[in-house]
């Protein structure tokens, strides 16, 4: 599930390197999207703290 960004930002940079930019953008949106997502989810988790 946390490689999805990366595998998002490696298709933009082999976009970049075939010079498709509008692509290569919109892989870069899909990713950070992810990675915020990803964020809320990890920060809303609670936690499962035993003492």
């Amino acid at each position: 599930m946390m490689s999805i960004p990366f595998f998002g930002l490696l298709a933009g940079l082999i976009c970049v390197f075939a010079s498709r930019r509008r692509a290569a953008l919109g892989f870069w949106v899909f990713s950070m999207v992810c990675l915020l997502v990803l964020f809320k989810l990890h920060a809303t988790d609670p936690l499962n703290v035993v003492l």
